[in-house]
């Protein structure tokens, strides 16, 4: 009875958390003439036409444009901020200095709106030639997935025992070395985590996306905004509902795939004595 009451309120919970995903998912199988007359969440007539316009019609808005420009932007985004967050966390974690004054200060940074680089962001794309472009994109993504993987590379490398360090250059290892060759094997856990947070934090980012690009390098977050007016008219909510539900399912995926991994990761440290 016990374990038939906790599967009934993990039910509640988890439809009371997707609800609105429901909904979405629901509407997307629903005509344009069901939606407006029937508003449960009964579909009298599934229908897929909704992700067919969204997918075959691309003479307004592409979607697989958006698509691809958000994956490209994602992958630099979290892969750059990787590389050059892991060796800065080998360098804080390791010094008394860089945790207790540098990494504040850059982890403070995540929490300062974005909103507040906007204009010289803007100004500093331009003179460089970056705006409308996925690479400029990406860098600034990568700017903003840093310290999310500071934060979990730092707390990994401060796990790793310093004897570890110390045996390594005893044996006449570089820093370079040791860090590629001892950290970085006890450390590897963590970084489906990095991974996984840095590349849905850059597919759900949208204000960088609206003022950096305008055609070649739109983004989905920012490509699915234009499907509200697609019609001209009122909002076609069927084909917006299908444009949210595509646009959510490539970091829905990454994250179901890679969950054992971000799991294990996550309480790895939980279990040290």
């Amino acid at each position: 009875m016990t374990r038939t009451l906790r599967w009934i309120v993990f039910a509640i919970a988890a439809i009371a958390m997707n609800f609105p995903v429901i909904v979405t998912l629901i509407t997307s199988f629903k005509s344009a003439r069901e939606i407006s007359s029937n508003a449960g969440l009964w579909i009298n007539a599934p229908t897929l036409s909704n992700y067919l316009s969204v997918l075959t019609d691309t003479t307004r808005f592409n979607i697989w444009l958006y698509l691809f420009n958000s994956t490209m932007a994602a992958l630099i985004g979290t892969l750059l901020a990787m590389a050059l967050a892991f060796p800065a966390a080998y360098a804080i974690a390791r010094s008394e200095t860089g945790r207790r004054v540098l990494f504040p200060m850059v982890v403070n940074l995540r929490a300062v709106p974005l909103i507040i680089f906007a204009i010289p962001l803007y100004m500093m794309y331009q003179w460089l030639g970056l705006l409308d472009t996925r690479i400029g994109l990406g860098l600034i993504l990568t700017i903003v997935n840093i310290p999310l993987a500071l934060v979990i590379f730092v707390n990994a490398i401060a796990d790793v025992p310093v004897e570890l360090d110390e045996a390594a250059k005893v044996d006449g290892a570089s820093t370079l070395e040791t860090l590629r060759r001892v950290i970085w094997p006890v450390v590897r856990p963590a970084m489906p985590t990095t991974f996984i947070f840095g590349f849905i934090t850059a597919w759900n980012e949208f204000l960088f996306g609206l003022m950096l690009t305008t055609s070649k390098a739109v983004p989905m977050t920012v490509g699915a905004s234009f499907f509200f007016a697609a019609s001209g008219g009122g909002v076609n909510w069927g084909t917006a509902s299908a444009v949210m539900i595509i646009g959510a399912l490539p970091p829905a995926v990454i994250g179901l795939m890679m969950y054992k991994q971000i799991f294990g990761s996550m309480t790895a440290g939980a279990v040290k004595g």
